[in-house]
């Protein structure tokens, strides 16, 4: 028995300490490709990332069932952790550059693009490693639990997968092999860009969901012993934190802009998804945090803040002014669809308008009703305006017959989403609140667009749930959305 017990020690602490070595080995390895391209230490290098990524996905089970001291194997595994990322990302933003220059060095501007994302997302993943170590330090010391939530989880069992893949394709030497092994990893390198952009740019909304969980569960905790009894001096520090996923909310709506420019539309649609998601982390935090009532020692004024003016121009740019300029850009340049080319300008600038006007009413509604919006949110509008113009996107690509019917299908839903939010009388269910209510139903949900994401039929689904929520109100209006399943 005890011979078995050392066993599983020794295993625990072989995949605990063992990755920081096989990931150097594979820097080396791709350093030595990218001097004198030699296709078998880029095969090893490859499987030592392999190996790699095998033990991070399991080390942590075993750290939590075998050690002897649980603590002690926590900590180290996240240190592990911490020094794996700092290699491995690194070194894929340089082979990405190399890749351009040496590989590729006919490259478009989608592939620029593509190795520019992959820069912020390493940067990204370093920024939310440090900051990761800093918050839980504090907290460790003062007695507090590690943190168990969900984008913290997800982001580390992505972690290690999406670094393998990315060094994959950055070192990859096209046309220098034929063995079987050879031509798996090639699949792999030669995957669709729009594939790769896909999964980069989930990660990064993960990575940036992680760092707001951490400022959500730790926040307060931390700044209690930073600002003592300073009410004032502690919430203007803790409103940096949901400003800042303000700010990110209007990046990522600036971006599915940039992308649409670029002719990926799909991958735009998804900065538009990790724009609603920050636009719901950004509220959440604020309440956790304590800062949507106003402080006692404030001094009355007017009920505008920085917080609520930052959150209506980000709501402004991602959910009003990129889903018109998509709308514009995508219609505009196929008179073949049916619809001259004024038209789409004149009702991307009345969904724009009238977005505006719907966050205006809604900052200065003086009756709000808790759990619902008064006409449909323009989060849940924007999603389902920019929806139809995938299939719209698809239609231009292949059979050209369809394209006439989806832009006539695009402009009406542009018009009917314009007026549904702002229908004040029709109340629509605050879905995220629900579903923080119902984790069920929020798992099944993101589990089943996921698998449609890489499919053609990721448009038909999001659309079908965005017109089925269009609809809701007929259902919903009677659904309380604090009240938890079996209550």
């Amino acid at each position: 028995m005890q011979s078995k017990k050392n066993f599983t020690q020794k295993l625990t602490a072989l995949l605990i300490y063992g990755r920081p070595p096989l990931v150097l080995g594979g820097m080396v390895c791709a350093i030595a490709v990218m001097w004198n391209r030699s296709l078998s230490l880029y095969v090893t290098g490859v499987f030592l990332l392999l190996i790699s990524m095998s033990f991070d996905v399991v080390d942590g089970w075993f750290a939590a069932r075998y050690p002897p001291h649980a603590t002690m194997a926590s900590l180290a595994d996240r240190v592990m952790d911490k020094i794996v990322y700092s290699i491995i990302f690194p070194l894929v933003a340089v082979g990405m550059m190399w890749r351009l220059i040496f590989i590729a060095p006919d490259h478009t501007r989608p592939e620029v693009l593509h190795a520019i994302l992959v820069l912020v997302l390493c940067i990204t993943v370093l920024i939310r490693d440090s900051f990761a170590h800093f918050v839980r330090g504090c907290a460790i010391q003062q007695g507090f639990e590690s943190e168990t939530v969900e984008f913290t989880r997800l982001r580390t069992m992505v972690a290690a997968p999406v670094g393998a893949l990315l060094y994959i394709h950055a070192f990859y030497l096209p046309g220098k092999g034929e063995s079987a092994i050879y031509v798996f990893i090639s699949w792999l390198a030669d995957l669709p860009l729009r594939s790769y952009f896909i999964i980069e740019i989930i990660f990064l909304i993960i990575n940036f969901g992680s760092i707001a969980g951490l400022c959500r569960k730790y926040g307060t905790l931390l700044l209690d012993e930073v600002c003592h009894e300073d009410d004032l001096l502690r919430r203007r520090i803790l409103a940096f934190f949901p400003n800042a996923l303000t700010v990110l909310n209007a990046l990522m709506g600036l971006l599915a802009v940039l992308f649409t420019h670029q002719g990926l539309i799909r991958q735009a649609y998804l900065f538009l998804v990790g724009a609603a998601i920050f636009d719901k982390l950004d509220g959440a935090l604020a309440r956790k945090l304590g800062l949507t009532e106003p402080s006692p020692l404030q001094k009355p004024g007017s009920r505008m803040t920085l917080g609520g003016l930052l959150d209506d121009i980000a709501d402004g740019i991602s959910f009003c002014l990129a889903p018109a300029l998509i709308f514009s850009m995508t219609l505009a340049d196929y008179p073949a669809a049916g619809l001259d080319k004024p038209w789409p300008t004149v009702v991307a600038a009345a969904y724009f308008l009238l977005g505006v006007t719907r966050l205006i009413y809604f900052t200065f509604d003086r009756a709000p009703i808790p759990g619902f919006f008064k006409g449909m949110p323009t989060p849940a509008a924007a999603l389902l305006v920019v929806a139809p113009l995938l299939m719209f996107s698809q239609a231009t690509e292949g059979d050209m017959a369809t394209a006439p019917f989806w832009g006539i299908f695009c402009f009406s839903i542009m018009i009917i989403a314009s007026l549904a939010m702002n229908l004040y009388p029709v109340h629509y269910l605050h879905i995220g609140r629900f579903m923080d209510s119902n984790p069920w139903f929020g798992r099944f949900n993101m589990t089943l667009l996921l698998v449609f994401l890489f499919t053609p039929y990721f448009g038909y689904i999001a659309l079908l749930y965005l017109l089925l929520y269009l609809l809701s109100p007929v259902f919903t209006w009677r659904i309380d959305p604090s009240r938890k399943k079996g209550q």
